[in-house]
């Protein structure tokens, strides 16, 4: 349904726009879109997903993991979901950055309110929840301003 409303919600002039294919806010991120993208992002994505999917080892005794794992897997579905539109501004790069802040954010506000990670007894989950906390932290200081950036031109561009 919200694609549906972004889609006549959208100014016909974005709509129309020519993106380029890359990691950037406003550049298409698919399979041409990572070829494009330098090494150490690749290099980062591959490291965000191998420690979200670690994550699995943990869901079944600690409920953060169950919110982190669930946001990732709801985020990545959201993706998926959204290909099928092929509306061209939901695969912006800018649009991933939005869902990641979207799904991503219970988990990161339990991990930084809970701090699983400063506990006194070192454990793989303690261990973990550092690294994940890390890797969301760094992904929302290039997710937030490209939400931001992909909003403002979504809803309030006229080119």
């Amino acid at each position: 349904m919200i694609f549906l409303i972004l889609y006549f919600v959208v100014p016909l002039s974005v709509q129309a726009t020519v993106y380029q294919k890359g990691y950037r806010a406003l550049e298409i991120f698919d399979a041409q879109g990572m070829e494009a993208t330098p090494l150490w992002v690749m290099t980062w994505i591959v490291f965000a997903t191998a420690c979200f999917v670690a994550g699995l080892f943990f869901v079944k005794r600690h409920s953060i993991a169950r919110w982190v794992v669930g946001g990732y897997i709801a985020g990545f579905l959201t993706l998926i979901f959204s290909s099928v539109f092929g509306l061209v501004q939901l695969q912006l790069a800018g649009f991933n950055a939005l869902i990641h802040v979207i799904f991503w954010t219970p988990s990161l506000y339990l991990l930084l309110t809970k701090r699983p990670f400063l506990t006194k007894k070192l454990s793989a989950f303690s261990i973990w929840s550092g690294v994940i906390t890390a890797v969301m932290l760094f992904s929302f200081v290039f997710d937030i301003p490209y939400s931001f950036i992909y909003l403002r031109h979504i809803f309030f561009e006229v080119l």
